[in-house]
């Protein structure tokens, strides 16, 4: 061993600010190594879709590992790998008119609180996990939303059509941005467009090498061989730099045909349809995805929720050929399971194209936005005539925190804040519980 003595915070130092961080070697003093922290998930995201689903047309046939998706869900089969089809949740929690309490319970895992103008008993579980992974970042956290505030909100805060609830003592009600242009402008408006290996300039090594050869011809052989596997490490680092998705903004598209305060001239029924607007729907929901992955890849913030309209959903679909609104196909022009096979499938075709937006984006250590990422799709009820709430839409995607997806799981009518629990500790907050304590009997296994 080499008489050189090194402190473990030594840097190999080149021109300018960069530095090279040493492995352990021998010839620093002994030092017990950090354990390593758990692999929890590095950033959570929800989506919302109205309307519940056709259970029939949604879930899948086979068997947990070896499963084939069903109509709905075909449009995964793409990212069947990266996704977890839960199966069999219900969601006990949801007391209240029947909208709105499944909107409220969805993230809260709490019943509607009182009267139907009042919200949630609780916060929802992305505010709860603000403080641990956004800490530092410039947004705590992005809620979006598209064609929001239609029919019986009248485009105003309401029970219908809010999901994210604070952590504050009133649980304050926390509406979504829903302005595509003005999103743009807020998140992106001072980015430069440079990529981080860019800010590498040449690389690394081209600064630190001629002090590296006169550290190692210093260091045993043992030592060396250290040194040389770091800066190998250090080599692979720059290349997934150069191969990765740059932190560059989305393109701002023209949205100009999309008026995102059309909810307030909403009528209680929909009758007041704005077929221009809802034509754009398509668009601005790709724009709206492309800008919450580069506000997670450039990590201006790491919790984030999308809201596919409201929970009435009183606008029309005419880019599938529908022209009447999704209330309407639900229940209130009698139980039409043919439209919202299709809407539904055009939902899941919006999931395929952000969860591969996400796969695309690489980050360090080879991984990718997916790798670190939980995504959980949710609606507010399960039958879209009923309203009933058991065997509720859910999937989960993304594979932060170890989920372990490719799976069709199947529970036996559990409590869905047991999920939220567990959602809780794969994301680095562990509890033995979330939301109303009445309705969550421990945190719900299997996701691992």
């Amino acid at each position: 061993m080499s008489s050189l003595r090194l402190s473990r915070r030594t840097l190999i130092r080149g021109a300018g600010s960069i530095a090279i961080a040493l492995p352990w070697l021998e010839a620093m003093t002994p030092e017990r190594p950090a354990e390593a922290a758990a692999g929890a998930a590095k950033r959570f995201v929800a989506v919302y879709t109205p309307g519940g689903t056709v259970l029939e047309s949604w879930r899948p046939t086979g068997t947990e590992t070896s499963f084939t998706l069903s109509t709905i869900l075909q449009p995964l089969e793409p990212v069947k790998d990266r996704v977890l089809v839960l199966d069999g949740v219900d969601m006990t929690c949801a007391l209240g008119e029947q909208n709105q309490a499944g909107l409220i319970a969805w993230l809260t895992g709490t019943p509607q609180q009182g009267s139907l103008t009042n919200f949630a008993q609780g916060p929802s579980l992305d505010q709860t996990l603000v403080s641990s992974l956004s800490a530092g970042k410039r947004l705590p956290s992005l809620e979006q939303a598209v064609r929001w505030g239609t029919g019986k909100s009248h485009g105003l805060v309401s029970p219908i059509d809010i999901a994210n609830f604070a952590t504050d003592a009133a649980f304050t009600p926390i509406a979504p941005r829903i302005d595509p242009v003005q999103i743009w402008k807020d998140l992106f408006g001072g980015v430069t467009g440079e990529s981080d290996a860019q800010r590498w300039e040449k690389s690394i090594l081209d600064h630190v090498g001629r002090r590296y050869e006169n550290l190692a011809a210093r260091l045993g052989k043992d030592d060396r061989l250290r040194l040389e596997q770091h800066l190998d490490g250090i080599r692979q680092l720059e290349k997934d730099l150069e191969n990765a998705a740059a932190c560059t903004p989305p393109a701002l598209i023209d949205t100009s045909d999309y008026d995102p305060f059309e909810g307030l001239n909403s009528s209680d029924t929909g009758s007041v349809v704005d077929a221009v607007t809802d034509a754009a729907i398509p668009k601005v929901g790709k724009l709206m995805m492309d800008m919450l992955v580069m506000a997670l890849a450039c990590d201006i913030t790491a919790v984030g929720t999308l809201m596919w309209s409201d929970t009435e959903a009183k606008h029309t679909f005419p880019w599938l050929g529908l022209k009447q609104h999704l209330s309407c196909y639900m229940n209130d022009c009698g139980y039409q399971p043919g439209p919202l096979t299709t809407i539904f499938t055009w939902y899941a075709q919006q999931h395929r194209y952000l969860l591969e937006r996400m796969k695309e984006v690489r980050v360090a250590g080879g991984r990718t936005l997916l790798d670190e990422t939980i995504v959980f799709f949710g609606s507010h009820l399960q039958n879209p005539a009923t309203h009933e709430k058991t065997d509720m839409p859910f999937l989960l995607a993304g594979n932060g925190g170890g989920l372990r997806t490719g799976r069709w799981l199947r529970k036996q009518h559990e409590s869905h804040n047991n999920l939220l629990a567990a959602l809780s500790g794969l994301c680095g907050k562990p509890v033995k519980s979330f939301g109303d304590p009445k309705y969550c009997t421990g945190v719900m296994e299997g996701l691992t």
